[in-house]
């Protein structure tokens, strides 16, 4: 196998232009975190573009920041810390989830994987944060688009096509995306006790009320780490509002169940590990996927899927973010997972498991077929060759 390591953008033209013209397929690789992510790759050659690193231009003022693709994360979140700010979208890191502990984050695989965190639900997606990029396609051409706003789009939105498109499309080089302020105060309201359809409501009701909740969590006994289960609801934003927010929220609660409160680091340190997957981090040989239905269906998929195989969960997004661990399924619960999506809707993704379950069974949804030809046609304009990521979504893809 060989590895390519372009060190400026006309190096990588010809690297791709020739992966083309020989019908090679190559594997992306940055910081390698995310190798796990997809279906297993089999492809003749590495592209590394881990020198397409380095913030190239921020303006704190302007909640605007420049980089270079394979910047790692832990640059980028030092900077905009460094200036009360944040990236909104809290990527989450999952390198403990995937056994990729050496590796590093880096802001273009975030990207590139529309990875976010449990704020979507007041933030949005990575892909909704996402305002420009420049990269090269896998027909061996560099383009751009977007900008350095955020109401610059003429035409088709290229930001929104490409994140989530795991590399599949282009090579992304350098990447704009705005950033926030971070939060003055953050607190926690702790529910104790609760089933998961209880929680599911009491989320609700915290998410419809006017408090501003940026997080909704719900973790069952055994994946709260103790004894019994425990909701999670974070209120952030000037310390003022955010006392006065906790209060009115645990008064209007309060018929759930003991309420309690985690403050400050106490806080931060419970949404991260809810952000990172923390209670599957070391579930063993278990598979692990992350489901997105509505959120009134989260505590029945959880409730069906348990019926026919050993498996645990936790909650996120108010009950629109199931969290799976399955163990002892010959198909990863695959089947049965899908099968209960077909009451519910939604859509469930492999996040780990074995290369050779990942090649068995679909890790993402399986498309219907005018999706699938509409993919099919998009991956023909982009990569006609099939040479970026080959096989990585879907087979041949």
């Amino acid at each position: 196998m060989t590895r390519f390591r372009p060190s400026d953008e006309r190096e990588l033209v010809d690297i791709v232009a020739a992966a083309v013209a020989h019908e090679e397929p190559l594997e992306i690789v940055a910081g390698g975190s995310k190798r796990g992510l997809g279906r297993p790759l089999q492809t003749p050659h590495t592209l590394d573009v881990s020198a397409f690193s380095g913030i190239g231009a921020y303006e704190p003022e302007e909640l605007v920041l420049t980089a270079a693709a394979a910047t790692p994360m832990a640059e980028i979140e030092t900077a905009v810390d460094k200036a009360g700010q944040m990236l909104a979208f809290e990527p989450p890191d999952w390198r403990a989830l995937l056994g990729s502990g050496d590796a590093s984050p880096t802001l273009g695989g975030a990207l590139a994987c529309n990875l976010t965190g449990p704020r979507r639900i007041k933030q949005g997606a990575a892909r909704d944060h996402f305002l420009g990029f420049r990269g090269v396609s896998g027909r061996g051409e560099a383009f751009k688009a977007g900008g350095r706003v955020v109401k610059n789009v003429t035409g088709y939105d290229l930001c929104k096509l490409l994140a989530g498109s795991y590399g599949t499309l282009a090579v992304l080089t350098e990447v704009t995306l705005k950033v926030l302020p971070r939060p003055e105060d953050t607190r926690s309201i702790l529910v104790g006790g609760l089933d998961d359809a209880t929680a599911q409501r009491a989320m609700g009701d915290a998410l419809n009320s006017p408090h501003e909740v940026s997080g909704a969590a719900h973790l069952p006994r055994g994946a709260s780490g103790k004894d019994k289960p425990l909701t999670l609801l974070r209120l952030e934003g000037p310390e003022p509002s955010v006392a006065a927010r906790a209060a009115a929220l645990t008064v209007e609660l309060a018929g759930f169940g003991a309420i309690a409160e985690a403050r400050d680091v106490d806080s931060v340190r419970l949404w991260r590990g809810l952000r990172d997957a923390a209670p599957f981090a070391a579930v063993g040989e278990c598979a692990v996927w992350r489901v997105s239905v509505p959120p009134v269906a989260g505590p029945s998929l959880a409730a069906a899927v348990a019926q026919h195989l050993d498996a645990r969960h936790f909650l996120d997004w108010g009950g629109g973010l199931v969290w799976l661990a399955i163990a002892g399924a010959e198909d990863g619960g695959a089947a049965a997972i899908r099968g209960a999506l077909e009451v519910s809707g939604g859509h469930a993704t492999l996040i780990r498991g074995a290369p050779a379950l990942r090649a068995a069974v679909p890790v993402f949804q399986p498309l219907p077929p005018a999706l699938a030809a509409l993919t099919r046609r998009v991956k023909e304009s982009f990569d006609p060759k099939r040479v970026l990521n080959r096989g990585r979504m879907y087979p041949e893809l």
